[in-house]
């Protein structure tokens, strides 16, 4: 993987992305869910809800690059936040 260039930060976080997918679908096959409506109005299951918690971190992390909030680490308390926050009522 010489041609990519890869750096331990973003091996890390593909690592980790690879580790939620497995625990998810773990979790799917072991205890099945039934999809539920949350502020959105729309059916999600964990693995929605995953991909929604991802996409919006995503955003948040451009957002305070952008504008130059504060240190990048403190984005991650505020993905944190936003990720219990969709878990929780989404």
């Amino acid at each position: 993987m010489e041609w990519m260039a890869w750096t331990t930060p973003t091996a890390i976080f593909f690592a980790v992305i690879a580790c939620l997918l497995i625990v998810f679908t773990v979790l799917a096959i072991k205890f099945p869910e039934v999809p539920r409506v949350g502020i959105l109005r729309i059916e999600t299951t964990r693995g929605d809800r995953l991909f929604i918690t991802l996409l919006g971190s995503a955003f948040i992390n451009l957002i305070w690059l952008g504008l130059e909030v504060g240190p990048q680490p403190y984005a991650l308390l505020a993905c944190l936040v936003y990720g219990a926050a969709v878990f929780r009522w989404v």
